[in-house]
């Protein structure tokens, strides 16, 4: 659960990286960019891609055919296809599949006969991950214990992760209440599934439409359907090539990289996941189909205002700890950033151009969050006299707590009180047609990679992100996932943000010793004032 820039210059992400490789008869190479370059990567060491995938055309005595194979620039007359061959002659193979610039042109410009090569004999399977949420009062504090038990959520100092649990069904029992009373106010429960079981059939037809026979899976990280539900259904339909697809649009070591090292842990103890293919797409924000959803949805949002150019359009993500991004290299940060970026330029070209803002919500704990704030951002605008602020939930593609409750009313009322006049809100994208056909159109590119890792191009913006097995990307996006930094690394006492971690941590301590002996005793200062009468 995690908690956005001022507009500004292009941020890139320091581990986003992108696939291009170019369909050519007899050879492979990672083909030329149409894009602007970017800057090196702040930490391209992190992404370590020592071979090369591609689609090729491969010669085996008289037969010739497409494969997927591993290239080490070395020549060859024949490579092993995983895919299966074509009888087709050499000739025809050119007509059908033309020279691309990427690998998912060729899959969409010759359909046909290249969703037939993909697919095969293959069991083909979509894995949607999403965080999850109670769907009834009962639920809520059986979740938040899910929720803060992860180790991406709260994490400790190895010393003290032993009190993981326990802290996490300690927290749990605190802020249940007033979470129930957030839920009740929408309804009683979250709709989260709900709606994730709506996109997942909704991308199931969008596939079919598109010659692609897959199942979508729904698997959650804190909540039913859990993950481990989902994982068990898809070995018992016999899926032997598996699309790993989480439903937030950024990567973040918090919700996706949570998610891939609970299914990495999965994969390596189960020998027959060992032995399915699969690939993983680990963030989609660049995807034209999603920047155009989100701009369509803004842009019929601010004709609901009387004065659509003088809106303020306030993208507010979720937020995540400071420490993951300056420590741990999250890239989620600047792919939030960027994502807003590509938002706006598409909003440019249909003349729209009003100002921006980027804020982070939902912060807990006493950790210092991705800054700025929300609510602070929001205080900040109505003092500056913005009267007029289209609130846009950039992080979400389902409607849940953190919209119909953090958004819609605890922001949409401290925007009022802060002279904030008038106030609208984006929903998410749901199963918006343009959303979810991109979708398919994302899995059905990435299927040509399943079962290896794509051509990485570090120095090229391209709408098709790395992909590869749950260990692979875990690697590199996440390299230090077994060690995460912990808030605070040492102890210093004084008027530091260290010290007043610690010297907080100390006086919960102190003050949950005085109770314990408050209540086993009954003697103390709390029954010499009457607080605790009843303990006497």
């Amino acid at each position: 659960m995690v908690a956005e820039m001022l507009g500004g210059g292009r941020m890139w992400s320091s581990s986003q990286a992108s696939t291009r490789g170019v369909i050519e008869v007899g050879r492979v190479e990672a083909g030329p960019s149409h894009f602007p370059k970017r800057p090196a990567p702040r930490n391209s060491s992190r992404v370590n891609l020592s071979r090369t995938y591609a689609i090729k055309s491969c010669s085996v005595s008289s037969r010739t055919g497409l494969c997927l194979g591993q290239c080490y620039h070395k020549k060859s007359s024949a490579c092993k296809c995983k895919l299966g061959w074509s009888s087709q002659p050499l000739s025809s193979l050119r007509h059908h599949l033309r020279v691309h610039s990427s690998a998912s042109e060729a899959v969409l410009t010759s359909q046909s006969d290249f969703t037939k090569l993909l697919v095969g004999n293959e069991k083909i399977g979509v894995l949607l991950l999403n965080l999850g949420g109670p769907e009834t009062l009962d639920d809520v504090q059986p979740f938040l214990f899910n929720l803060f038990a992860d180790p991406d959520i709260i994490r400790l100092p190895r010393l003290f992760r032993f009190l993981q649990k326990p802290l996490a069904q300690f927290i749990s029992v605190v802020r249940a209440p007033k979470s129930k009373e957030g839920y009740a106010s929408i309804g009683g429960g979250s709709p989260l599934r709900q709606i994730t079981d709506a996109q997942a059939e909704a991308l199931r037809k969008a596939l079919c439409d598109k010659d692609i026979p897959a199942k979508v899976y729904v698997g959650m990280r804190y909540w039913h359907p859990f993950t481990e539900e989902a994982i068990e259904q898809i070995k018992r339909d016999g899926i032997t090539k598996l699309v790993v697809l989480p439903l937030y649009p950024q990567f973040s070591i918090s919700t996706s990289g949570s998610s891939l090292r609970l299914l990495e842990g999965i994969f390596r103890e189960d020998e027959y996941l060992v032995n399915m293919q699969h690939t993983v797409i680990p963030s989609w924000y660049q995807r034209e189909g999603y920047i155009k959803a989100m701009a369509t949805l803004i842009e019929k949002e601010l004709r609901t205002f009387s004065e659509p150019q003088k809106v303020m359009i306030f993208f507010s993500a979720h937020g995540v700890p400071l420490a993951y991004v300056e420590e741990a290299g999250d890239p989620y940060k600047a792919e939030m950033e960027e994502c807003v970026d590509l938002i706006m330029e598409e909003l440019e070209k249909r003349g729209i151009t009003n100002s921006c803002t980027l804020a982070y919500q939902s912060r807990v704990g006493p950790v210092e969050w991705l800054r700025p704030y929300t609510d602070e951002t929001i205080i900040e605008l109505g003092q500056k006299g913005v009267k007029s602020l289209l609130a846009v939930p950039i992080s979400f593609v389902s409607e849940h707590i953190e919209t119909l409750e953090e958004i819609d009313v605890e922001y949409k009322e401290l925007a009022l009180e802060s002279g904030i006049k008038h106030w609208g809100r984006v929903p998410a994208l749901g199963c918006e047609p343009t959303f979810i056909t991109d979708l398919a159109d994302a899995v059905i590119e990435s299927l040509p990679y399943v079962g290896a890792m794509a051509v990485s191009n570090l120095e090229a913006r391209q709408p098709l992100v790395p992909l590869g097995s749950v260990e692979e990307l875990l690697a590199a996006y996440d390299s230090k996932r077994d060690e995460l930094p912990p808030p605070v690394t040492v102890w210093e006492w004084g008027w530091t943000k260290s010290a007043e971690t610690w010297n907080g941590r100390a006086a919960m301590l102190a003050v949950l010793a005085l109770l314990v002996l408050e209540v086993t005793t009954g003697e103390g200062f709390l029954h010499q004032w009457g607080i605790l009468p009843l303990f006497h």
